[in-house]
């Protein structure tokens, strides 16, 4: 299933859906367009949770058979030990021929996290509908359209709404975890890449950042990264959008506020591998995501 066609057709459909959730991507693509320049995206994020659920992975290994199936294959693996967070990065091999996304998975690590957490974990994703998941093998006789609609189905949230206490109670302790239990697969973020803007108007990571704040958009206070490691990251403040939860005494499902996604830019760099050799930097840098997962951290003020 590797064809090159349901892999971006399936990336532009998730694009579609995403950037009808986050504004601030659309006023990226917009400012981008009306400087005469190209939007390409760097990566595209999702997150998962790393336990294992009536015979079921639930973590990077739910994912990344779909990815894989699609030609990509892992190119990097980050720990992130005090967030009890694992993540790997995926790579196609006719990524620059095709202008595709590299991938980046995490999972959380539930099992590290207090007993009381991982419970409360366990009985939210139990309600899984595995059926939604497709048979890969079978998909491979299918036409195009068919397999990208299939596989679009996969990145959402595939157990039933959370109890409200129960995300509140997660939240405390892996604002993460929380936001796996109200999202499930949906995309976390696409994510600018800079060096494919391909404008004057829009040289290099600051003045793109400069003008989306010139627009209205609220962007993260630092830029991460510097260009000797070969990459500098930062990123919209995250949209908060109504979420769908049951009511711990009615049982009734209700409304409350919560973040959902952001938007990140990236700007590349060469680095040096050796005998005065550069190349652009291509991977991932643990120290620029760890600040990023906080991106989607829930502010006092969207309480419900």
């Amino acid at each position: 299933m590797s064809n090159i066609e349901v892999t971006r057709n399936l990336w532009h459909k998730l694009w579609e859906k995403y950037s009808a959730r986050v504004s601030y991507a659309k006023v990226y693509q917009q400012m981008i367009t009306e400087a005469g320049g190209v939007v390409a995206n760097d990566h595209i994020a999702f997150r998962s949770l790393g336990l294992n659920v009536n015979g079921v992975n639930l973590g990077i290994p739910y994912l990344e058979r779909i990815v894989e199936s699609l030609g990509y294959s892992a190119a990097g693996e980050y720990v992130f030990a005090d967030k009890h967070l694992y993540a790997r990065h995926y790579r196609h091999p006719e990524q620059e021929e095709f202008d595709l996304p590299k991938l980046f998975i995490s999972e959380l690590i539930v099992d590290e996290l207090p007993d009381e957490i991982s419970q409360q974990i366990y009985q939210t994703v139990s309600s899984i509908n595995s059926s939604i998941y497709p048979n890969l093998s079978e998909l491979e006789k299918a036409d195009v359209e068919l397999i990208v609609n299939e596989l679009e189905n996969v990145f959402d949230r595939p157990w039933q709404p959370p109890v409200r206490s129960s995300v509140e109670a997660v939240n405390k302790v892996t604002q993460y975890g929380a936001w796996v239990l109200l999202h499930g697969y949906a995309v976390n973020h696409f994510t600018g890449y800079v060096n494919r803007q391909n404008t004057d108007r829009y040289p290099d990571i600051e003045t793109t950042v400069r003008g989306l704040s010139e627009r209205g958009v609220p962007m993260k206070a630092e830029i991460e990264g510097t260009l000797e490691i070969g990459l500098r990251q930062t990123a919209t403040q995250a949209v908060t959008e109504m979420v769908t939860v049951r009511d711990d005494t009615s049982g009734e499902l209700i409304s409350i506020p919560w973040t959902y996604a952001y938007y990140e830019i990236a700007e590349r760099f060469l680095v040096e591998i050796g005998s005065g050799q550069k190349v652009l930097f291509d991977a991932f840098q643990g120290n620029n995501a760890t600040h990023l997962f906080e991106m989607t951290k829930l502010s006092r003020g969207t309480r419900g």
